[in-house]
């Protein structure tokens, strides 16, 4: 087999395993649009946000410290002991469903039955709220993040592919990793939406909130549920994403990255969130390796966005996404 025909292999499955960490902040989209009809501008945000808080709580370090130094002149430097990985993330999503509640609490309630472009609008400056309060929570510097998951190359692929093809694969142990989690997780909110009570009120709330009141669901139970689910989501993709390049502020940008994937699957379904990141990460892949030697490369910056264009405009709702038929 020629080696260009291998080394397009080797750069479609690179692709999906991009894709499956463009999908995890993908499905935070979805879940919240899904139960409240809120396009969340700040899930980026949020899984920048949550890898931070897991670092901090990982090294032991003491919340909003350089700002307590600079007012009362001291010299705190953190407690001074560490924290297992585990417990760091039980004790982050703790973080994580305050900050659904306090979202729920002060900003939600008091929006209901508004205009959808002012809760977009509000989910923008929550964006810009939160990436300030984790400045000042936890600095600015970009931090390592290492929960044990095995990273570099997997040498058994590696080898595998050598011995069969006289040319080894590069796939990153992280990239498999993320794979494994992202799917597990996917089939956990299928289950979940499907054969859980919780679930089902949930779905009842995204078909319809007047109907859903009137069977008495509680929609701030609901919304601080769906907040605290899409929290859980935006840890584990800061997590894959922190490990993956340092947990530092270019990470709440990956949120962009995940607009032409919901064009693509659909904003109201999970398993389009999934097909569409994989489409994303394999096309960008393939059309740098295709095209872009052919006008300057940099192709990867902008090919998801030219792709999501012509979706809109062939097929505004998405693969997965339900057409909505207006009689007038």
């Amino acid at each position: 087999m020629p080696d260009q025909v291998l080394f397009a292999i080797e750069v479609m499955l690179n692709g999906l395993m991009a894709g499956v960490l463009y999908a995890l902040v993908a499905l935070g989209f979805v879940l919240i649009f899904k139960a409240s009809g809120i396009f969340n501008y700040a899930q980026g945000v949020m899984a920048l946000f949550a890898a931070l808080t897991l670092v901090g709580i990982m090294e032991g370090q003491v919340p909003f410290e350089h700002l307590i130094n600079v007012v009362f002149g001291t010299e705190i430097h953190g407690f001074g002991w560490t924290v297992p990985a585990l417990l760091a993330i039980i004790l982050t999503m703790v973080v994580m469903v305050i900050f659904a509640w306090l979202v729920n609490k002060l900003v939600l309630r008091h929006l209901v039955n508004q205009e959808p472009i002012i809760l977009f609008m509000a989910t923008i400056g929550l964006a810009y709220f939160l990436e300030g309060l984790g400045d000042m929570m936890w600095g600015s510097d970009i931090k390592a993040l290492d929960v044990g998951l095995p990273q570099g190359l997997n040498t058994w692929i590696d080898e595998t592919t050598f011995n069969l093809f006289g040319y080894g694969f590069y796939i990153d142990n992280l990239d498999i990793s993320a794979a494994i989690i992202a799917a597990l997780l996917v089939a956990g909110l299928v289950v979940f939406s499907q054969y859980t009570k919780q679930g089902r009120a949930l779905r009842a709330v995204a078909d319809d909130h007047q109907a859903a009141l009137s069977v008495g669901i509680s929609l701030n139970y609901i919304w601080v549920l769906t907040w605290s689910i899409a929290g859980f989501v935006a840890l584990v993709a800061g997590i894959m994403w922190g490990a993956k390049s340092g947990v530092q502020f270019s990470l709440s940008l990956i949120a962009l990255k995940a607009l032409p994937v919901l064009m693509l699957g659909g904003f109201t379904s999970i398993p389009g969130a999934i097909v569409g990141g994989l489409i994303i990460g394999v096309g960008e892949k393939l059309f740098e390796f295709l095209v872009g030697p052919l006008v300057g490369g940099a192709t990867e910056n902008w090919f998801a966005y030219v792709l999501a264009l012509i979706f809109l405009v062939f097929r505004p709702q998405g693969l997965f996404g339900e057409r909505l038929i207006e009689r007038v």
